[in-house]
């Protein structure tokens, strides 16, 4: 299902205005996850009110981090479903969920928080979360 492009803007530019670039193509995922070498954080963004009232905010709390991913990418689930779909794949043994946040070091995933780990917690227990994460594999 695709939602009005107008609806969700708002909702992208959370994430786009502190950096993040946005996967809109499988193509465009293909191409930056082809490249990967340092770390990478991976937002899948969702309409949904824990991804606005959680995990947006917890991200973008985390990025104060001194520590933080050298690259910053989102897909927006129910817009972008090729995209999102060609995202996911690369968050095996995970299971899709909507938000999802996937933290890669040299290709490699070492960080996951899904759905079950953001609703019914604050951001700043997903920023915690994010940022244990940052300061252990990023440099």
């Amino acid at each position: 299902m695709r939602y009005s492009p107008m609806m969700v803007q708002p909702m992208r530019e959370d994430l786009t205005r502190v950096g993040f670039e946005e996967w809109l193509t499988p193509e465009s995922v293909d191409s930056d996850m082809a490249n990967v070498s340092g770390t990478m954080l991976v937002v899948v963004n969702s309409i949904c009110g824990c991804a606005a009232g959680k995990a947006r905010p917890g991200v973008v709390m985390a990025l104060q981090n001194r520590r933080r991913p050298d690259r910053l990418y989102t897909v927006f689930a129910g817009m972008e479903l090729d995209a999102t779909e060609r995202a996911r794949s690369f968050f095996a043994p995970y299971e899709p969920s909507s938000p999802q946040i996937a933290l890669f070091k040299d290709g490699k995933l070492v960080h996951m928080l899904e759905r079950s780990d953001i609703e019914g917690r604050g951001p700043e227990d997903i920023a915690a979360d994010l940022t244990e994460a940052f300061d252990a594999h990023c440099v």
